[in-house]
C-alpha cells in the first residue's frame, strides 16, 4: 500500500476540512439509521485533527462519535480505481459511503483504504465514519484496567488510560481518494546493501496486472540505470548495482530517485516514483554502526501533540519540530509511542534523521485475559508498520513495544513472536524493546539493541541528582554485564515549568531539568557501550489528569507546547551542537 502520490496517471481528491460530527453518548447510531448521514445535532469539525481540544465538553470523551462530510468527484474518475485512504483514525473505524458499508479498521496511526470504486455515484457521495475511541485492556495500547488490574498501576488517571499521553481521538491524519490506474502498480519494496565499495539496490514490485512489463529508472549522482523485467504472476524483481555509491548519513542525505513504469502495449500505462537512500546498519560487539561507522544518537523521544488539534496532522509543526532539533543539535528520535505520519517519516529521509520507528504497543500487559488478541493485534501492527516505512532509509531500527509489564510469565515467548515476525520480514534492521524494567526484562536476551527508560533524580531519588546519577552509571554496568550489548537511553529526564527558576536547582524549576539532562548525560558519555541519549520530551505534552500531572500536561519537554525554549534545550544545544562539556563532570559517589 503505497503513499498516494499524483502525477499524469494518479489523481488526489484530498477531503480535508470542515465535516460534521455527532457525539453517540448512547451508542445508538447504527440503530437509529447514521449510516447514510444525520440531519440533527451535528456540528462542523476539522479534519485532520482531535475531537477533545475543539470542544470542551468533548476533552475527556472518547467516543463512539460519527462524522459525515459530501463530496463529488470529476466525472472521469469513474473509469479508474478509486481508493479511499484514511491515513489515521484513533482507534476503531467503520466506514460507510452512500449508505453501503466499506468495512472496519482497528489501531490508530497506520493507514488503511479500500477500493471504492463500485460505492461511488454521480453527483454528491455521502461519506460517514464511525469512530470508537474508548479505552480497553484488550486493545493495543490498552486502557481502562481498574476493573482486574494485572499489575500495580496505582490510581488509574482520567480519562483512564494505561500509557502517559492523552488518548486523543478523531480522524488525526489525511483522508483522500486516490484514482489509480485499475490493475496497476500495488506495491514497491527496495532493498539496498552493500558488498566492497559498491551498491546493490533490488526493486521487488506488486501489479495488478500478471503479465505487465516493469521498468525500473535508478537515477542521481551521475547515475542513469534502466532495468525491465516482465511480472510473473503479478510480481517481479530488478537489481542494480551502484559502483561507489553516494551514501545517506545524517550529515549528507544522500538520495537517488526510483522510477516505476509499467507499460502495457508498448505504453506507459502506470508510473510511481520514490526516493531511494544507500545505507547499511548493523550492530557489531557494542557498537552500532552506520555505513560501517560507529554512531551515536543524540535526539528526543516526541509526541504529535499541539494545542487545538491534539494529534491531528499540520504540516508546519512538523517542520518547526525539525528546525528546532536541528538548533540543538540532534541527530535521531523515536516515534514515541506510536507510528507517526508519513510526512514525518519523507522529511526525516530528506533531512538526514536517524529514527527507531515504534508500533502502538505502549504499556503491554500480559495478564492471561485477552494476551492471544493482544499478540493478534500487536503482529498486525509489526506488519503494517515495516510495509508502511520499510523503504525509509531515516529508519535505522523497529521497536516492537515501550514500557511493557514484562515481570509476568509469557512477556519472553510473547516478544519472541514478534521479534520473529519482525525480522522475517526486514532482516537488514536491528530490533528492540524499549524497557523500564531493566535487566527483568527478558526481551533484551534476543533483541539487537538494549534501550531503557530511567528517572533516576526524578521519580526516585527526587531532588538529588547526584545520588540519581550515580545509581543510573551502576545499573548501566550491571546491564551491560548482563546484556552484552548497545545500550541506548531511550528516556531520562525531568519536568519543569517554564519561568519557574531557583538560585539552587530544585524539582520542577528550569534550572533543576538542565542540570539532571547534563549530569546524565555525563554518566553516558563514560560509557563506551552506550550508543545513544534521547531526551525525554522534544517538547511538553497533554495527558490524562491525575495528580502528579499538573494542568493535565508532562512538562518534561525541554521546549514548551508551542514550542518555546526552556533552559535545558539550550543546554542540550550547548552539548550537542556546539561541542562544549562534552564529557561533563562525572557523578561524585554518594
Amino acid at each position: 500500500m503505497q503513499s498516494p502520490r499524483a502525477n499524469e496517471f494518479r489523481q488526489i481528491f484530498d477531503l480535508s476540512g470542515f465535516w460534521e460530527l455527532r457525539f453517540d453518548e448512547e451508542d445508538r447510531g447504527e440503530a437509529e439509521g447514521w449510516v447514510a448521514g444525520f440531519p440533527g445535532g451535528a456540528r462542523p469539525v476539522a479534519v485532520p485533527s482531535s475531537w477533545n481540544d475543539q470542544f470542551a465538553e468533548g476533552r475527556d470523551f472518547l467516543g463512539p462519535a460519527w462524522y459525515k462530510t459530501v463530496f463529488s468527484l470529476p466525472e472521469d474518475w469513474r473509469q479508474k480505481q478509486a481508493l479511499l485512504r484514511f491515513d489515521s483514525v484513533n482507534y476503531l473505524a467503520r466506514v460507510w459511503l452512500n449508505g453501503k458499508q466499506l468495512g472496519d479498521h482497528e489501531g490508530g496511526h497506520l493507514p488503511f483504504q479500500w477500493d471504492a470504486s463500485s460505492f461511488l455515484v454521480r453527483g454528491e457521495n455521502t461519506l460517514v465514519v464511525r469512530v470508537d475511541g474508548r479505552l480497553a485492556p484488550d486493545r493495543v495500547p490498552p486502557g481502562d484496567l481498574r476493573a482486574d488490574p494485572p499489575d500495580s498501576f496505582g490510581n488509574a488517571p482520567y480519562p483512564p488510560s494505561a500509557f502517559d499521553f492523552f488518548p486523543f481521538c478523531g480522524i488525526q491524519r489525511p483522508v483522500r481518494i486516490c484514482s489509480v490506474p485499475r490493475g496497476g502498480i500495488e506495491d514497491i519494496a527496495v532493498e539496498t546493501r552493500m558488498q566492497g565499495k559498491n551498491a546493490f539496490v533490488v526493486v521487488r514490485v506488486r501489479s495488478g496486472t500478471s503479465d505487465a512489463v516493469l521498468r525500473a529508472r535508478l537515477s542521481g549522482f551521475g547515475l542513469q540505470d534502466v532495468q525491465e523485467a516482465r511480472s510473473s504472476g503479478g510480481s517481479s524483481q530488478m537489481e542494480f548495482t551502484i559502483l561507489a555509491p553516494a551514501l545517506w548519513a545524517p550529515d549528507k542525505p544522500s538520495l537517488y530517485n526510483l522510477t516505476i513504469e509499467q507499460l502495457k502495449n508498448g505504453s506507459v500505462a502506470d508510473r510511481y516514483a520514490i526516493p531511494v537512500g544507500i545505507r547499511t546498519v548493523s550492530v557489531e560487539g557494542d557498537t552500532l554502526l552506520l555505513n560501517g561507522k560507529p554512531v551515536y544518537l543524540k535526539g528526543f523521544g516526541r509526541h504529535e501533540d499541539f494545542p487545538v488539534v491534539g494529534r491531528g496532522l499540520i504540516p508546519a509543526v512538523i517542520v518547526k519540530d525539525y528546525s528546532l532539533m536541528e538548533w540543538v543539535g540532534a541527530n535521531s528520535f523515536r516515534t514515541t509511542h506510536y507510528p507517526y505520519s508519513e510526512q514525518m517519516m519523507d522529511l526525516a529521509d530528506r533531512l538526514g534523521y536517524l529514527v527507531i520507528d515504534e508500533t502502538p504497543a505502549v504499556g503491554l500487559f500480559f495478564h492471561h485475559e485477552g494476551l492471544a488478541r493482544r499478540l493478534e493485534l500487536c503482529r498486525s501492527f509489526v506488519r503494517q508498520l515495516i510495509d508502511r516505512d520499510r523503504n525509509h532509509p531515516s529508519v535505522i531500527a523497529w521497536s516492537l513495544a515501550n514500557e511493557p509489564h514484562s515481570g509476568r510469565a509469557g512477556a519472553r515467548e510473547f516478544f519472541r513472536d514478534l521479534y520473529d515476525t519482525a525480522k522475517t520480514l526486514d532482516p537488514s534492521r536491528p530490533v528492540t524493546v524499549v524497557s523500564y524494567v531493566g535487566a527483568e526484562e527478558k526481551a533484551f536476551e534476543f533483541c539487537d539493541l538494549v534501550c531503557l527508560n530511567r528517572y533516576f533524580g526524578w521519580y526516585t531519588e527526587p531532588g538529588r541528582i547526584e545520588e540519581g546519577c550515580a545509581r543510573l552509571s551502576r545499573e548501566l554496568d550491571e546491564l551491560h554485564a548482563r546484556y552484552p550489548k548497545p545500550i541506548i537511553l531511550t528516556e531520562f529526564g525531568a519536568d519543569s515549568i517554564a519561568g519557574c527558576h531557583a538560585v539552587e536547582p530544585e524539582m520542577f524549576s528550569e534550572e533543576y531539568q538542565a542540570e539532571l539532562l547534563e549530569r546524565s548525560i555525563g554518566v553516558l558519555r563514560t560509557k563506551g557501550y552506550v550508543v545513544g541519549e534521547h531526551v525525554w520530551n522534544l517538547c511538553d505534552f497533554k495527558t490524562s489528569q491525575e495528580v502528579k500531572r499538573f494542568g493535565g500536561m508532562n512538562l518534561k519537554g525541554v521546549f514548551t507546547r508551542d514550542r518555546r525554549p526552556k533552559m535545558a534545550a539550550y543546554a542540550l544545544k550547548r552539548l550537542w551542537k556546539e561541542g562544549k562539556a562534552d564529557t561533563p563532570e562525572p557523578p561524585r559517589p554518594c
